[in-house]
């Protein structure tokens, strides 16, 4: 390792602009003949759209356009569209209904778009908006997944009978009824995975300009995948052909999986920027994120899990309606498929497992992927029906799932993945070691005559990172490849630009693909410089998001890195007369060994560019390039384990301990990798005890601001205790295994586990609130009474 290579705790260098406000996203950009949109959204969770009156806003300061849905279509511009395609169980397509960027004749969700502004000013877009008077028509909605299938259930899309999207199955279903038919033991347990909104710090934004004389588009967007966006918004929705339309993503404030997409706004920006010949500017309010950004989760379960007599697990049968809300957004379909079932097997050795899902339309805000996406969905349905398994079986939790652990490996589930390395027991080991295990009897009997309740919980996450091959993912329905580019210049002087098609939005990529370069070439992390988020200067990338960036991207880097070392050597053992077999890189030099003959890193730099004493044939420069597809996903896994202290008299919970145990291959800087595990983590916390997004029975939505959504505050989160047991993936070059998602999939079953230890009752679903546990307690109290 060197001062700043792989292993290094090295501060983040883009954390100069960041902390010092230098920072410069969307919202911070001004073109020439700067407007501004507003959207005119619909107050209905579903109606007809019978007329739209646009004469009071065309007529007030200010206001250059009033642009509608119709207008909109007839120039053809295209539905947005669901890029994984999934069939039912009978072999039919999935039932897509159609989305506009701007509705034409129906809205099916509070704050579907019928109309957008286009003015001066900020303040003159908004006001003009809320002059637009929209004829509706009311129409019965539904809110609820179970209610979405009831028999005469109100209808969001006619090309969906029923609200059923697709009826979904993976695994040998009778062999799993079968298995549990002949348990000695199974453990049934309903489960809701309750619906949650993302809220990145920034807010979603997107500039569109349109250059008449070039008849060329700009979009300024706050995307994780910005290659991606141009893609689907030339091919698909036809709003510019690809070579005639720039997406940058500059700094971008977090992202959570909620920035991956393509969204009405960005579409209607960059079509209204053609019709007005203006730079036209949105940036989200607050309210407007609450309605319009995709949601997570959101899922109601039934499972049953079957024991033999040894306690070992003969079979696990599942059940999932998954709300999916009014539209199927870009990857929706593939969330509580192929990213939530084929991780069930979880950690343990399964012979047979089957999983069922039902996907819905509801009048709610579509759902899509959200930290982690399916892997949190799957991890809490199979921890929590361990840990009740447990309880039932009257075993110790952290037994059974050690007796049930995977050992060997590469290891074949039952429901498509190959998990390639691992080892269960020893994180399981670390974690209870650190969190003193042992000791937790003793430290309850002392909380309880502190008059508080104790509890402990456990959850083994596993989770599917850098999703791979695209061969396979293709064969799964996935619209689009998975691979990762990279492009590597070595400047003259010797300093070096990387190119990648990943994207940071908080990961610390300008750092973590620095330290990689550095490591390989000795040189100082400050001549490596890493560009990303801009398609005319990237050629392609499929972006950030299911923790690909170190796997799949940085794969992609060092393949480029190989092919520069390798002409840096034929250079060198060129001018220096020598074998390229002899000479090795370091310190920023190339150098013979067991000689103090030498060529500094930036001579051979500018020879390869001054291309005076090249080898015979060779051409000039210094520029390599690289497609990376891996051959398999990665396999972070872990175990995490929560302590709380319970107030009975008002259902109050704290965390008092949380420790971490994770398994993420190599790591390349523990620090970032640390930052993430808390950030998850946090996530987690807030899913388990504090976060819900919820809809009253007519579709409007009743947890639209900070007011009533309750995000995690520094006192809902406890310290950590972070630590490593790590094998390398044997799928990349460099071993790595993914760490963004880790703590939001392993965090909310450790802490539903502990917190209904310690109130006696496992009837509780997320988000544990002190209303939600101080009503558990007293139904646990008045069950043991009657009994």
């Amino acid at each position: 390792m060197t001062e700043h290579g792989i292993g290094a705790r090295v501060l983040r260098k883009e954390d100069k602009r960041f902390i010092t406000g230098k920072g410069r996203y969307t919202d911070d950009i001004r073109n020439e003949k700067q407007t501004y949109a507003a959207f005119v959204r619909s107050p209905h969770a579903h109606a007809k759209v019978k007329g739209i009156d646009k004469s009071e806003a065309e007529g007030m300061d200010g206001v250059i356009a009033v642009l509608d849905g119709k207008q909109l279509t007839g120039d053809g511009i295209g539905n947005l569209i669901c890029g994984w395609a999934v069939s039912s169980k009978d072999g039919s397509g999935m039932n897509m209904g159609a989305w506009s960027a701007l509705a034409t004749d129906k809205v099916r969700y509070v704050g579907d778009a019928v109309a957008m502004v286009i003015a001066g000013t900020q303040a003159e877009a908004r006001a003009a908006a809320e002059a637009v008077a929209v004829d509706y028509e009311e129409l019965p909605a539904v809110v609820h997944a179970v209610d979405a299938l009831e028999t005469g259930a109100p209808q969001v899309h006619e090309n969906a009978p029923g609200n059923l999207i697709f009826d979904w199955g993976l695994g040998d279903e009778a062999a799993t009824d079968k298995a549990l038919a002949g348990a000695a033991h199974v453990t049934e347990l309903e489960i809701h995975n309750n619906r949650l909104s993302p809220n990145p710090m920034e807010p979603r934004s997107a500039i569109a300009t349109y250059d008449e004389a070039e008849d060329h588009y700009t979009l300024y967007t706050t995307s994780q995948n910005p290659h991606v966006a141009r893609l689907v918004l030339s091919a698909f929705y036809q709003v510019a052909p690809e070579h005639k339309l720039r997406v940058i993503a500059p700094d971008v404030g977090g992202g959570f999986g909620s920035k991956i997409y393509i969204y009405p706004e960005e579409v209607a920006c960059l079509w209204a920027s053609m019709k007005t010949k203006r730079s036209v500017k949105w940036t989200s309010s607050r309210s407007e994120a609450f309605l319009t950004d995709a949601h997570g989760r959101d899922h109601v379960t039934t499972a049953r899990i079957g024991f033999d007599a040894d306690n070992r697990i003969v079979g696990l049968k599942v059940d999932t309606i998954a709300n999916l809300g009014a539209y199927m957004s870009l990857f929706s379909s593939a969330v509580p498929t192929y990213l939530y079932a084929t991780l069930l097997s979880g950690q343990y050795d399964i012979a047979n497992i089957y999983g069922n899902v039902r996907a819905v339309y509801t009048n709610t805000v579509p759902v899509d992927a959200y930290r982690g996406a399916g892997r949190p969905e799957a991890c809490f349905l199979v921890e929590r029906i361990m840990e009740t398994a447990a309880r039932e079986l009257g075993v110790d939790p952290a037994e059974l799932r050690r007796k049930n652990f995977i050992k060997s490996f590469p290891h074949q589930t039952p429901v498509i993945m190959t998990y390639d390395a691992g080892d269960f027991a020893g994180n399981l080991d670390q974690a209870l070691a650190a969190a003193d295990y042992k000791g937790f009897p003793a430290r309850r009997a002392e909380a309880a005559k502190r008059g508080k309740l104790r509890g402990i919980g456990l959850a083994s996450y596993i989770e599917a990172c850098g999703i791979a091959p695209s061969a396979a993912v293709g064969s799964l329905g996935a619209g689009v490849g998975l691979w990762e580019s990279a492009e590597v210049r070595v400047n003259p002087v010797g300093t070096i630009e990387v190119l990648t098609g990943s994207h940071s939005h908080g990961q610390g990529h300008e750092t973590t693909f620095a330290q990689v370069v550095a490591e390989r070439f000795g040189l100082p992390i400050d001549n490596i410089q890493i560009v990303h988020g801009d398609t005319d200067k990237v050629q392609f990338g499929m972006g950030t998001y299911g923790s690909r960036s170190g796997p799949v991207g940085l794969s992609a880097i060092v393949k480029a890195l190989d092919k520069v070392e390798a002409k840096v050597k034929k250079i060198a053992a060129h001018v220096l007369e020598v074998s390229e077999d002899d000479l090795v890189i370091e310190d920023g030099q190339v150098k013979v060994a067991g000689t103090d003959r030498a060529m500094a890193w930036h001579e051979v730099g500018l020879a390869a560019y001054t291309a005076h004493n090249l080898p015979a044939g060779m051409e000039p420069g210094l520029k390599e390039g690289a497609f990376y597809d891996p051959a398999n996903f990665t396999f972070p896994a872990g175990t995490y384990v929560c302590e709380v202290e319970i107030d009975p008299d008002t259902g109050e919970t704290q965390i008092v301990q949380f420790v971490a145990s994770d398994d993420f291959g190599t790591i390349i800087n523990p620090m970032i990798v640390e930052g993430q595990v808390h950030g998850g983590i946090a996530q987690g916390i807030g899913q388990a005890m504090l976060e819900n997004v919820v809809y009253g029975d007519d579709g409007q939505l009743l947890s639209a601001s900070y007011m009533d959504y309750t995000m995690p505050r520094a006192d809902n989160v406890p310290s950590f205790a972070i630590h490593h047991h790590s094998t390398k993936s044997p799928s990349n070059p460099l071993g790595l295994k993914g760490c963004g998602e880790a703590g939001a999939i392993g965090t909310p079953p450790a802490v539903m586990n502990a917190i209904t230890d310690a109130i006696g009752n496992n009837d509780l679903q997320m988000p544990a609130t002190p209303p939600r546990v101080w009503a558990a307690i007293h139904a646990a109290s008045a069950k043991i009474a009657a009994e």
